[in-house]
């Protein structure tokens, strides 16, 4: 038997992405806002935490910090920055990055509530030079002041006013970069950096820790500076809340409403309205402010509801992201991410660097793929994507008895086609109203002749034509083309 082996050079793995370490308390070269007003006060001596998880929920309690001290952000201050004639240019600007109208700018720093990073945190800054808003990968030091929007996403660092937007590329293929002022701090640890996803429901307060007394937790209204803040013992352990039944984004809130963080399997989290069937630990265990419970989510794309992506035999042959393998991640949330980002505003032309899981290409079957597909396991290596029908079809499994049944599923009516093509699928066994015997067969490609071992010589000719005069394959298509020419098993195409 001939093999034709089709193989490619092998690619070597993608180049790490350059990421610029924005210290506490260190200006900016190129912000927004010039620092010496003092816009916004970071909180240096803050040391980052080992986070339960590298992907956060922008809900997550704890996730961010507070202060019971007057404005870390003064946000009026920003607005009449970017609202003044003289900085209409960096307004345009800014207002584009966020994705809002310039007369909207008031409008949308009104939804802003500040807080204070706790942990080392991954995101899209932007400076601004020669009148352009310029993007560039960040790791921002825990202590930093920003501002988040109603999904908890950072949003505007407080002391440059410079605009972030999501981090959209792989965390796990980052190289972070220290330069000038912005020297490696004592507490950085590359594995402990995160990634903020956007909340699966638009929130209506943000519970943080009082990063003077973390016994304390402070309750803060979106949209607030802390004017209205309530506060909290944090020490009090919460039951985890009955969420079966419940949405992704409903089951979210409920914990968070608790004080309670939420997890998932994989690399992303799921859209809002997954269903979840339960959690980890579950209902009535009692647990301490900001600790994590899985929660477990039928992913839409076939991955097992109890909190673990499955195989790619679990999952059908889907190999994309995602929210990769049920984050896709968008996406992860694809999660879009996966998350994906849920950036609203125009991609920015310079903007480069998306998740890696971005675009991935499915292992599943090729589009347009034939009804007999569901006889041969969905991870069949002997399956092709291709449009030409490859004779490896025949060999995913055997076709059945010798004896046809008197009816079969619907997949094996399309061998009778009367006009078969290099794409149909290979001859069935079962019996069909045969063709007008004067019809002039087509004469098939070689690649369409089944290997002799596969099909059972007892098989009837599925065409209702005379036996062929030459041995092999009976009810092979090829036969009527080349009735006294040898049978010549054509080369495999094996994909390696």
């Amino acid at each position: 038997m001939g093999v034709l082996v089709l193989g490619g050079c092998g690619e070597s793995g993608p180049s790490l992405l350059a990421v610029t370490a924005v210290a506490a308390g260190v200006p900016s070269l190129a912000p927004f806002f010039d620092e010496g007003e003092r816009l916004g006060r970071d909180e240096p001596d803050l040391r980052s935490l080992a986070p339960h998880s590298g992907l956060q929920q922008g809900s997550t309690p704890g996730l961010y910090g507070g202060t019971r001290k007057p404005k870390i952000c003064d946000v009026g201050k920003l607005e009449d920055f970017l609202t003044a004639p003289e900085n209409k240019k960096k307004a345009q600007q800014w207002a584009r990055i966020v994705g809002v109208g310039v007369d909207r700018i008031p409008d949308y720093l009104d939804d802003l509530t500040p807080v204070l990073l706790r942990h080392d945190t991954l995101v899209k800054n932007h400076d601004y030079k020669k009148g352009r808003a310029v993007p560039f990968d960040a790791l921002l030091e825990a202590g930093i002041a920003v501002l988040v929007d109603d999904q908890g996403l950072p949003a505007v660092k407080c002391s440059c006013g410079n605009p972030l937007r999501s981090f959209a590329a792989d965390p796990g293929r980052i190289k972070v970069e220290f330069t000038g002022d912005n020297k490696e701090w004592d507490s950085y640890d590359q594995a402990a950096v995160v990634v903020v996803e956007p909340a699966p429901e638009q929130l209506k307060e943000i519970k943080l820790v009082d990063v003077e007394d973390p016994d304390r937790g402070i309750s803060r209204e979106v949209g607030t500076t802390g004017e209205s803040d309530t506060t909290f013992d944090a020490r009090a352990r919460q039951s985890v809340p009955k969420v079966g039944g419940m949405t992704f984004g409903e089951a979210s809130a409920a914990m968070a409403e608790r004080g309670l963080a939420v997890t998932v399997a994989g690399d992303a989290m799921p859209p809002s309205d997954a269903p979840v069937t339960g959690s980890s630990p579950g209902p009535g265990a009692r647990l301490e402010f900001g600790a994590p419970v899985a929660l477990h989510v039928e992913w839409p794309d076939g991955a097992s509801g109890d909190g673990t992506v499955g195989s790619a035999s679990e999952q059908g042959t889907d190999g994309g992201s995602g929210p990769s393998g049920g984050a896709t991640t968008d996406g992860g949330s694809d999660s879009d991410g996966g998350s994906s980002s849920t950036d609203p505003g125009p991609t920015e032309p310079s903007d480069t660097g998306g998740s890696s899981s971005d675009g991935s290409s499915s292992g599943g079957s090729p589009t347009g793929e034939s009804p007999t597909d569901d006889r041969s396991s969905p991870t069949d290596p002997g399956t092709i994507p291709s449009g030409g029908g490859s004779p490896t079809d025949d060999v995913s499994s055997p076709m059945g008895p010798t004896t046809p049944p008197p009816t079969d599923e619907t997949p094996r009516t399309l061998s009778p086609d009367p006009t078969p093509t290099p794409t149909s699928a290979p001859a069935s066994t079962e019996p069909s109203t045969p063709p007008p015997t004067t019809r002039d067969p087509d004469p098939a490609p070689p690649q369409e002749s089944g290997p002799p071992t596969d099909v059972p010589t007892s098989a009837p000719d599925p065409t209702g034509d005379p036996p062929s005069d030459v041995p092999g394959s009976p009810g092979d298509p090829s036969d009527a083309g080349a009735p006294g020419a040898p049978v010549q098993e054509p080369a495999r195409f094996m994909w390696i």
